[in-house]
C-alpha cells in the first residue's frame, strides 16, 4: 500500500500548474481528463465546471505520483490555498535544491530560506504561485 497525494482545487489553474511542474520538476503527465471528456456529467451544488478544465490528472515526479484537479472551479481563478499540507521533495544535490527552490518561489512565497539545518545540509520551505507548499530537503 502507498499514499499518493491528490491536490484538488486549483480553481481553473490546474493545467497551468502541470506545465509549471513539468518545467520546474521534470514532471511527466501520466493521465489527464477534462470535465468535458467525462462519460458522466458532474453533479453537485452550483454550476458545472467548464468543460476545458481538468477533472483528473496524474503526474510523475521522480519516483512519486501526484494527482491534481481543478475541483469544482467555484473559487474563481486566482489560485488556491492548500492549508495544512506540504509536499516534501528530496533533490539529490544542493545545486538541484537551489534550482528547484528558486523556480518554485517565482510568484510564490518563501516560508524558510534554503540553508543548513541540524538534519540537512540544505533545507527550505516555499509556497508556489498555485498555493502548494513545498519542503525542499537534501538528505545527508
Amino acid at each position: 500500500m502507498k499514499i499518493e497525494p491528490y491536490l484538488w482545487g486549483f480553481n481553473g489553474r490546474c493545467e497551468e500548474a502541470i506545465e509549471f511542474y513539468k518545467t520546474t520538476l521534470g514532471a511527466e503527465v501520466q493521465m489527464m481528463m477534462r470535465f468535458g471528456e467525462s462519460p458522466e456529467k458532474c453533479e453537485g451544488g452550483g454550476p458545472p465546471p467548464p468543460d476545458d478544465k481538468i477533472m483528473h490528472s496524474s503526474i510523475k515526479i521522480g519516483d512519486s505520483v501526484l494527482m491534481l484537479s481543478d475541483g469544482q472551479c467555484t473559487e474563481g481563478t486566482t489560485g488556491s490555498k492548500f492549508n495544512g499540507l506540504s509536499l516534501s521533495l528530496n533533490p539529490a544535490t544542493e545545486a538541484d535544491a537551489n534550482r528547484i527552490f528558486n523556480a518554485l518561489k517565482e510568484g510564490g512565497e518563501i516560508g524558510m530560506p534554503l540553508g543548513k539545518t541540524f538534519w540537512s545540509p540544505c533545507f527550505g520551505m516555499v509556497t508556489d504561485r498555485f498555493g502548494v507548499a513545498w519542503m525542499i530537503n537534501v538528505l545527508p
